[in-house]
């Protein structure tokens, strides 16, 4: 099998150890708060199945002008779309500076409980320009219809970058106990199978079954 993306293992960022989780929980108590986007949410469960490998967290805003308009980190990393935190208002930047650490709160779990607990390397405010720029960069367009723009423009003008240390995988792992798997499961469900040849296809959803038609042939040819 080949190579997690730019390492030699995979690195989720899921804390499987039930006591350093409590311990994490505990912290989460004593530190800022903060109920995060729907998007920052689901960065937070890939971060944390390991899909964003080699990441550690959430980019600072020269990487995201980087990937947005070079799909390219500072570091030189090739990566496609910004993973980030954005918070509308900074109402909370000199508590989180103050205790350089923010526990963030899932928006879309009843009871918004702490999905990860996140290290603050910097606070910075992204302009309305440089939000219209990424945009244009990312999705090809400044158009509020369009789920993404809305999404990243919506979310706020706040950036909080820093490593994570992932709680729980939201809703995913409850709702979609049969079909959930994380990076890590799915490599050592391959492992387990045997299997020599596999078809990556992204989609947004379930693949459907003129999807699965379609990376069946491609398989066999």
């Amino acid at each position: 099998m080949i190579d997690p993306y730019s390492s030699e293992v995979l690195k989720p960022l899921y804390v499987k150890d039930e006591a350093c989780r409590k311990i994490l929980l505990e912290e989460a108590k004593e530190i800022p708060l903060t109920v995060i986007s729907s998007a920052a949410a689901a960065n937070a469960v890939m971060l944390g199945g390991g899909y964003f490998n080699p990441l550690s967290g959430y980019m600072d805003l020269a990487d995201v002008i980087g990937v947005a308009e070079r799909m390219q980190m500072s570091s030189g990393l090739f990566w496609p779309t910004p993973v980030v935190n954005m918070l509308r208002g900074n109402s909370l930047s000199e508590e989180i500076k103050s205790a350089g650490k923010i526990a963030l709160r899932d928006p879309n779990v009843v009871g918004n409980p702490v999905i990860a607990v996140q290290a603050v390397d910097k606070i910075e405010i992204v302009t309305e320009k440089q939000i219209g720029e990424i945009v244009k960069h990312v999705y090809g367009t400044t158009d509020h219809e369009h789920p993404g723009v809305a999404a990243f423009t919506e979310a706020g003008d706040t950036l909080i970058s820093g490593p994570i240390e992932v709680l729980n995988f939201s809703y995913f792992s409850t709702e979609f106990p049969d079909t959930f798997r994380t990076a890590v499961e799915i490599r050592n469900e391959i492992k387990e199978r045997e299997w020599e040849t596999v078809i990556a296809f992204q989609t947004r959803n379930p693949m459907h079954r003129a999807q699965k038609s379609f990376a069946g042939w491609h398989k066999m040819n």
